[in-house]
């Protein structure tokens, strides 16, 4: 049996970094500049870019679980933008769980 899939490595957290990257590029802003939904939208955004940073910091100091933990949780902040709709993810089922 192996552990193939499981096994946390540099290469999967590099992985789930360049997945993120692309999803906080793809995702574009659904909601009215200037309405209490974009200030709030600006906050969820800033916490994914802080857990990326985070991520990426933690996988420079070797700790990979701390780094795959942070850039799961920056995924979700993204993740969460499009399911309510402030993000718009185009459609996009493989970056992003679609309403």
């Amino acid at each position: 049996m192996t552990n193939e899939g499981t096994t946390l490595t540099v290469e999967r957290v590099e992985s789930y970094l360049d997945i993120t990257k692309r999803a906080r590029a793809k995702a574009t802003q659904n909601v009215v500049d200037g309405s209490p939904e974009a200030a709030h939208l600006r906050i969820m955004l800033r916490m994914a870019d802080d857990y990326a940073s985070d991520a990426r910091h933690f996988l420079t100091t070797g700790d990979l679980v701390r780094a795959f933990g942070a850039i799961n949780y920056a995924h979700a902040w993204i993740d969460a933008g499009v399911k309510i709709g402030w993000l718009d993810g185009h459609g996009d089922d493989v970056l992003f769980t679609l309403p």
